[in-house]
């Protein structure tokens, strides 16, 4: 039996009543005791007495939307976030200068929406620094991917090249195609990319680790497709997992997890099965996100269902009756009342099943209603405010005060789950806290103190429950995660300073000290 008594400290242990404590006994993993009948485990033989000396303790974080394997990838890719349009193609230009021709240079994070040109980039300007190398970009928003020649090449892209069903390839007025391509059609090029192998896409999870732990973060709910569960599953073979993981599969992966009658909450606390993702619609910086009316100054753009409303019905209802949970990607308003539809139709074939929409980035207020009167969970990313408010106000116009609504729907009586959506956003929960509690730019301060659209402002408190409580309920888990109780997991994170009596901006300059999963302090760079 392995004995832990942390005393002198400041212990948020997420609790309605009595949410401070200053001791905390672990045993086996498992906290059992606080304050005075804590303090009586210090008698426990080989116990490990710590005196914390006053730091801030708060619940292990939760990130309850992350993209895993892509996150992992991205260690090896170009990282273009924040780059203008001239230093995206200088990027190119200087991986062309380190790798012999023929070579895949891969990419993601550029945003048009950002540059003074807004135009969305051409295989023609990548063309001029990588006329030998195929290029591939994965936008910021990750649903659209712009590709050189070569790579178009590679796969076999030519003008006679159809759209894809739920995907649509750019082109110029003689019908040829750009290099832009925009949802499913983005497959086309990505299918065509060489994979790193099964092992080094392992090492490379075990590797992004280190970095989830240094922002606190011990656990993940991971939206990625294949080969990600695979790897997790050797990483903890391995014996290298240190974050817990919930895994959520993609509908590629429906036919095999139906076949092998995988189901939701197989596994262990560790490594554990979620459920099955789905898209409704696309994106709001690729203007594909699905709306009732259109965008302003685009007439003719309601923006795209990746689904059929029939089809998603049609899966969701497949999926419910073999016991998966149910997490619907929805970034417009259609899209979320779409999503909304099927998973009414769906909630009384398995009452038990936590279901969630993802993003839940505009939506009407009869339907954040309807999120809290059904018990879904609305999984949301605060940074995508603070980062996509002036698009919002360009392309959604007055319709942005329905926009990342977080205390509308949570007055509504439904659960927040946040998360990062990295490598979309950085994973930084810190700053997805202060997003939550200012709702303006954590750069410049815009668009001024009281923050965008300030009404939907969270007190610090309700948004760390997001990033706890709230993602611990989302997977089953709320019984044994997200807070610091006797009977829970002692998964916790000692920060440098207390951010519960400093302002907002405290929480751009918080450093993790040590973090605890499981019992166990985790190494930290």
């Amino acid at each position: 039996m392995k004995v832990q008594l942390l005393h002198n400290a400041r212990i948020f242990t997420g609790a309605a009543i009595h949410p401070w404590a200053e001791s905390a006994a672990i045993v086996d993993g498992k906290i059992v005791a606080l304050d005075h009948a804590a303090l009586a485990w210090q008698q426990a033989p080989n116990v490990t007495v710590e005196d914390m000396r006053g730091v801030l303790i708060i619940p292990g974080i939760t990130d309850a939307h992350i993209h895993l394997m892509w996150c992992a990838r991205g260690l090896r890719e170009l990282d273009l976030r924040d780059l203008d349009r001239r230093a995206t193609v200088e990027a190119v230009a200087a991986r062309v200068r380190e790798l012999p021709n023929g070579t895949w240079i891969t990419g993601r994070g550029w945003d048009q929406n950002i540059w003074s040109d807004t135009a969305f980039p051409t295989a023609a300007e990548l063309d001029r620094v990588a006329p030998q190398h195929p290029v591939a970009l994965i936008a910021k928003n990750a649903h659209a991917t712009v590709a050189n020649t070569a790579a178009m090449a590679a796969a076999g892209i030519t003008t006679q090249t159809p759209d894809p069903v739920y995907g649509r390839i750019a082109r110029d007025d003689r019908g040829r195609p750009t290099g832009v391509f925009f949802e499913e059609a983005s497959g086309l090029i990505s299918r065509a990319r060489p994979e790193p192998d099964f092992q080094t896409l392992v090492d490379l999870l075990d590797e992004s680790q280190q970095s989830l732990l240094a922002k606190g973060i011990t656990g993940v709910h991971d939206v990625d497709g294949s080969p990600a569960f695979a790897a997790e599953q050797e990483l903890r073979r391995q014996g290298r997992q240190r974050i817990r993981i919930v895994k959520y599969v993609r509908l590629e992966a429906l036919d095999g997890v139906l076949a092998a009658g995988l189901r939701t909450g197989y596994g262990n606390d560790m490594l554990r099965f979620g459920g099955l993702k789905l898209f409704a619609d696309g994106a709001l910086g690729a203007r594909t996100a699905a709306l009732f009316d259109a965008y302003v100054g685009e007439p003719d753009n309601v923006g795209l269902l990746t689904l059929d409303p029939g089809q998603l019905h049609e899966i969701a209802h497949r999926a419910v009756l073999s016991g998966l949970a149910i997490a619907i990607h929805a970034i417009g308003d259609r899209a979320n009342a779409v999503a909304l539809d099927a998973l009414e139709s769906v909630r009384d074939l398995d009452p038990t099943l936590r279901h969630r929409v993802e993003h839940v980035q505009m939506i009407r207020e009869e339907d954040q209603a309807r999120l809290a009167r059904n018990g879904f969970v609305a999984s949301m990313q605060p940074t995508h405010a603070i980062h996509d408010m002036r698009m919002s106000d360009r392309y959604w116009g007055e319709r942005s005060r329905l926009a990342y609504a977080w205390r509308s729907i949570r007055e509504a009586g439904a659960t927040l789950a946040f998360g990062s959506d990295a490598p979309i956003e950085v994973f930084d929960p810190f700053l997805g806290l202060y997003a939550a509690v200012a709702r303006r730019s954590e750069t410049d301060g815009s668009p001024g103190p009281e923050g965008w659209y300030p009404e939907q402002r969270l007190t610090l408190r309700h948004a760390l429950e997001a990033y706890t409580i709230g993602a611990a309920y989302a997977a089953g888990l709320e019984d044994r995660l997200g807070r610091l109780l006797p009977g829970y997991h002692a998964d916790l994170v000692v920060l440098d300073h207390n951010i519960f009596t400093l302002p907002p901006e405290a929480l751009l300059e918080t450093h993790v000290s040590r973090v605890m999963v499981g019992g166990v302090w985790q190494a930290l760079p």
